[in-house]
């Protein structure tokens, strides 16, 4: 019996007439090479979610009212000083709060103001908080010996006036800066600044016109002194406007905060106030 066996001419002519169907159907789904559309763009967060989670917002305090506050004590203490209330007039006692509250506090209350993007209060807050460690730093009794280099000798005293009033004559400049920016804000806000750059001028004219033993002219000091009180309470008034609710609290604080602004009073559009917040 004999066994036919295909030849290969015979073999390749059955596969060339197969039709595309039924090669379709000997190669399954599965095995096709999908085309690029096809294609899931994976990332690493696919695989490693927990890595990759995003953050929630996380909601930051606004340091401004801690900021006012530190200034406010300070300017007050010293204020009361200047003036002479009940007689007491030495100032040693500034220095304390001058290093701790109106210096380090309000120097960091002004490094987180930068966090929160409110480049105005953290250029004051900062500014007045080296304001604060550098007159520590020069009336420090004993401590980095400034003054004494320059009361060792004769006229020193007067020497070392005119050298603080440079000192706050450059103080008084900044403050003017900063009073500018203000013209658009409230008027309890503006007033602050404008009270703080007059008691530097007063401040700055009394060390210019100090007396030939070093004394310094007791009005101008004292004038200072009022101003400063002024800008003491303006400083506190404008830091519990900045922390209370209007929700809970009258209207008081949010009628003084938002509707008394210069541009109001001039009949200039009113912008949103972005100062303390």
């Amino acid at each position: 019996m004999e066994v036919e066996t295909a030849s290969k001419d015979d073999i390749s002519a059955d596969k060339g007439s197969q039709s595309p169907q039924s090669s379709q159907r000997e190669n399954p789904a599965p095995l096709r090479e999908a085309s690029s559309s096809t294609h899931l763009a994976t990332t690493s967060q696919d695989f490693e979610p927990g890595f990759w989670k995003p953050l929630k917002p996380r909601k930051f305090a606004d340091p401004a009212p801690l900021g006012l506050c530190a200034f406010a004590l300070t300017t007050f203490v010293l204020s009361l000083m200047n003036i002479h209330v009940l007689g007491a007039h030495k100032n040693s006692l500034v220095i304390g709060l001058a290093f701790g509250y109106g210096g380090i506090v309000q120097l960091l209350a002004g490094m987180w103001e930068i966090f929160i993007g409110n480049t105005f209060a953290a250029t004051a807050f900062s500014s007045y908080g080296g304001f604060w460690l550098a007159y520590a730093i020069i009336n420090m009794p004993g401590g980095f010996g400034i003054s004494e280099v320059y009361t060792n000798h004769n006229d020193g005293a007067i020497e070392f006036n005119l050298a603080v009033g440079y000192f706050l004559a450059g103080w008084f400049i900044f403050t003017t800066l900063l009073l500018i920016c203000t013209y658009r804000t409230t008027l309890a806000f503006l007033a602050l600044f404008l009270n703080i750059d007059i008691v530097f001028l007063l401040l700055t004219i009394a060390h210019f016109l100090s007396h030939p033993d070093g004394s310094l002219p007791h009005a101008w000091i004292a004038s200072s002194g009022y101003f400063g009180l002024a800008a003491a309470f303006l400083a506190w008034y404008n830091a519990l406007a900045a922390i209370v609710d209007d929700r809970f609290v009258a209207s008081l604080f949010s009628v003084l905060l938002r509707y008394l602004a210069i541009p109001k009073i001039l009949g200039l559009p009113l912008q949103q106030i972005t100062l303390l917040t």
